[in-house]
């Protein structure tokens, strides 16, 4: 089993932007520890992250016949991006959404998400965590 792992705009950031919210765990902190949860679900995963909206869209377009899952935080882009909306229902790859915070005790513009009705699920709001809970969900899911 093969997921792909998506982080998007301002991802990067991770460690060093709002560690009040965020944590001060790095994004390459972070995929080494997704990538050490991955061996213990007996998965394989590829991480990646862009700033750049059509390049989160092309990886997801790759997504179909060379992965069976995706996980995605698009950050900012889960409230205005109709364009990686539509390339998670293309590609018709399961994908669950994740979110570090609780969008719904955010900003009123947060609480919108295009992605979640191409989605399989939606977490939110477990920090780092919400990363592991994303690809054991995506792992039982596709086991069933």
């Amino acid at each position: 089993m093969k997921i792909l792992v998506i982080n998007g705009v301002n991802m990067d950031m991770l460690g060093f932007r709002e560690p009040e919210k965020y944590g001060s765990m790095t994004l390459k902190d972070l995929e080494k520890d997704l990538y050490a949860y991955s061996f213990e679900l007996g998965t394989d995963i590829e991480t990646f992250q862009s700033n750049h909206e059509g390049e989160i869209v092309e990886k997801i377009h790759s997504a179909k016949n060379n992965f069976d899952g995706i996980v995605i935080n698009a950050g900012a882009y889960t409230h205005t991006s109709v364009a990686i909306r539509d390339a998670i229902s293309s590609v018709e790859v399961p994908a669950v959404e994740v979110h570090m915070t609780n969008i719904y005790k955010r900003e009123d513009f947060r609480h919108h998400s295009y992605l979640a009705p191409v989605c399989i699920g939606q977490i939110s709001g477990f920090g780092v965590n919400s990363y592991k809970l994303g690809l054991k969900a995506i792992t039982d899911y596709l086991k069933l």
